[in-house]
């Protein structure tokens, strides 16, 4: 059973995350927050499984809150709920490092799957937040291309990533084993130097990974 924190100053939000939730046979939802500070309590003294929270909340927004659980290394995985607006916010959020991020209008599936993914102990990004937060990175070239160091395979996979594709759903493009994807994706965040998908995405976005893999094709 996957033990969840809702944590959101909305009451319509909470509620409407609830009932999304509790549809689950494999998911039970242990606290409802009003606000950061609740939310700090109760991950502070329970254990649990995935913590969802609101980006903007009163006394302590989803950020204080995340970097309470990452500073005191508390064994919780972390979804950041947000909207459109929160752009600015969002990056902060990802510079720190939650495990998923999703729109508070997401799809009832798209909202699961985030739980059951981030659960799993991969990361979760909502595809029309890709396009949302990499329209505000201007891609740049460079000729000494930190992807130079990367294999054809792993180039393949890391613009993948960068489009918001699961390991799933890139296994089914490039017809390999979502094990096999698994294995690329660990190579690369070393070889790149960042800690998971969303970084890899930004960083794969900031240097043009589209340009890069198309100059490759060609040569």
């Amino acid at each position: 059973m996957i033990k969840i924190l809702i944590a959101d100053d909305h009451m319509l939000i909470r509620e409407g995350l609830e009932k999304i939730i509790s549809l689950e046979g494999n998911m039970q939802i242990l606290f409802k927050c009003r606000d950061g500070k609740e939310a700090i309590d109760h991950i502070r003294k329970n254990s649990l499984d995935v913590a969802l929270l609101d980006i903007n909340m009163p006394y302590f927004t989803g950020i204080d809150v995340l970097r309470v659980i990452k500073n005191e290394n508390i064994d919780v995985k972390t979804i950041i709920l947000t909207v459109e607006s929160d752009k600015n916010t969002l990056f902060e959020a990802i510079e720190i490092g939650a495990d998923g991020y999703i729109l508070k209008d997401s799809a009832a599936d798209e909202i699961v799957e985030a739980i059951n993914t981030v659960y799993s102990g991969e990361k979760y990004i909502d595809k029309s937040l890709v396009s949302l937060i990499f329209s505000k990175i201007k891609s740049k070239e460079d000729k000494n291309s930190i992807f130079d160091r990367l294999s054809k395979r792993e180039v393949e996979v890391l613009l993948y990533i960068s489009q918001g594709f699961s390991n799933k759903e890139i296994a089914s493009k490039l017809f390999l084993s979502e094990k096999t994807v698994k294995n690329y994706t660990t190579s690369l965040f070393e070889k790149l130097g960042v800690h998971d998908r969303v970084q890899a995405a930004l960083l794969a976005v900031q240097n043009n990974i589209e340009g890069y893999y198309k100059q490759k094709n060609r040569d």
